[in-house]
C-alpha cells in the first residue's frame, strides 16, 4: 500500500536504510518532515517520467538546478561527476529485461549521493533495483548510501553477465551447426541479431568500465568506507565481458567469413561446369552451323551416308575434346 500511495507522486520506493542490513518503508507524506539518525540514509527510487518527480527534484528536493537539469536529462552515456560537498552524480546502464524489449536497448540509472541519501531515478523497470529491496527486507541489503550504490552495480552487471553468456551461447551453436557434416548455411539473421547486440553493448559497458575504474579512487570521505576492491572487481568484470563481446563479434565474422567463400566456392565450381560444357559444345556448335550453310559444295550433301558422317565426325570432336580436357586435368 505504501508503494501504491508513492507510486501517485512518482514515488517508486522510499526506504530509510537502519545502518545494519535492513531497512523501513517511508511514505511521501512521512519524507517531508524526516530526520535521519546518525547511523541511517535514505534512498528514493523515482520515475523520471512522472511530472510529479521533476516537480520535487525543483522544488523540495535541496538540489541546485545543474544537477536536477543533468538527472532529468533525455539522453546520457555513463558518467561520474563529483559534487561540492562531497556530493557525487553517477550514471549508469543496466540490461533491459522488460517485456518485449530488446536487452541491448540498456536502461539508464541516475544516482545522486551524499553522505546520507542516495536519490535514483529511472524510466523504464530495472530489475536490479528489485533484488536490491529484496535484500534490504532480508536484512542483509546495504548499510550506507555508498554501499547502496556499489549493490545496486553489482546487480546490473550481474544482468550483462547473463546476457554476455547467452550470446557466447548462440555464438557456439551456430558453430557447431558449420561443423557439421551435412555442413547447413548458418542462420543469418541470428548472426547479425548477435552482432547488433553486441556492439549494443559495447556502446555503453566501455565508459560504464571506466567509472568503475574512477570510482576505486573516488576521494569522499562517506564513500571511502566502500571497499575500492569491490569497485575494482566490478572494473574487472566489466573488462572480461567487453573481451568477450568482442570475441563473439569476431566468431560472427568469421561464421559469416566461412558462408561466403562456402558459397563462392559453389559459385565458382557451378560456373566452371558450365563453362566446360560449353567448351565441349562450341566447336560442335561450329561444325553443325558450317554444315547447314545452305549453299551448294557440301560435302555428303548427295550422300545417303552423309549425316551418318557427320555425326561420327562431331562424336570424334567432343571425344577428342574430353581427352584432352582431362589429360589438361580441366575435368
Amino acid at each position: 500500500m505504501l508503494e501504491d500511495d508513492n507510486a501517485q507522486w512518482g514515488l517508486l520506493h522510499a526506504f530509510v536504510l537502519n545502518g545494519k542490513g535492513g531497512a523501513r518503508s517511508i511514505t511521501r507524506q512521512e519524507l517531508q518532515d524526516l530526520q535521519l539518525e546518525a547511523h541511517e540514509s535514505l534512498w528514493l527510487h523515482w520515475d523520471r517520467g512522472h511530472p510529479q518527480t521533476q516537480s520535487w527534484l525543483r522544488l523540495e528536493s535541496g538540489l541546485n538546478e545543474f544537477v536536477c537539469d543533468l538527472l532529468l536529462e533525455e539522453n546520457t552515456r555513463p558518467r561520474l561527476l563529483s559534487l561540492p560537498e562531497n556530493q557525487l552524480l553517477l550514471f549508469l546502464r543496466g540490461v533491459n529485461l522488460n517485456p518485449g524489449a530488446e536487452p541491448e536497448d540498456m536502461v539508464s540509472a541516475r544516482i545522486f549521493a551524499d553522505s546520507q541519501r542516495a536519490i535514483s531515478l529511472r524510466l523504464r523497470p530495472l530489475h536490479a533495483t528489485e533484488e536490491l529491496i529484496e535484500d534490504l527486507l532480508d536484512g542483509h541489503g546495504p548499510k550506507t548510501a555508498a554501499e547502496l550504490i556499489l549493490n545496486l552495480a553489482h546487480y546490473m552487471t550481474d544482468k550483462i553477465d547473463q546476457l554476455v553468456s547467452e550470446l557466447s551461447e548462440q555464438v557456439d551453436a551456430e558453430e557447431e551447426r558449420a561443423d557439421a557434416l551435412d555442413n547447413p548455411a548458418p542462420d543469418h539473421a541470428m548472426l547479425m541479431q548477435i552482432r547488433r547486440r553486441a556492439a549494443g553493448l559495447r556502446r555503453f559497458l566501455a565508459p560504464q568500465r571506466d567509472i568503475f575504474a574512477q570510482l576505486t579512487g573516488v576521494a569522499l570521505a562517506w564513500f571511502s568506507d566502500c571497499n575500492s576492491g569491490y569497485w575494482n572487481e566490478l572494473n574487472n568484470r566489466l573488462t572480461r565481458y567487453l573481451e568477450e563481446l568482442e570475441l563473439n563479434r569476431e566468431r560472427v565474422n568469421l561464421l559469416m567469413e566461412a558462408e561466403n567463400r562456402r558459397m563462392n566456392e559453389r559459385m565458382n565450381r557451378t560456373m566452371y561446369r558450365f563453362a566446360v560444357i560449353t567448351s565441349i559444345f562450341l566447336p560442335m556448335s561450329f561444325l553443325t552451323g558450317l554444315l547447314g550453310i545452305n549453299v551448294g559444295g557440301i560435302p555428303g550433301s548427295d550422300s545417303p551416308f552423309g549425316f551418318l558422317v557427320a555425326c561420327i565426325l562431331i562424336g570424334l570432336v567432343a571425344v577428342g575434346q574430353w581427352l584432352l580436357f582431362r589429360r589438361l586435368r580441366w575435368v
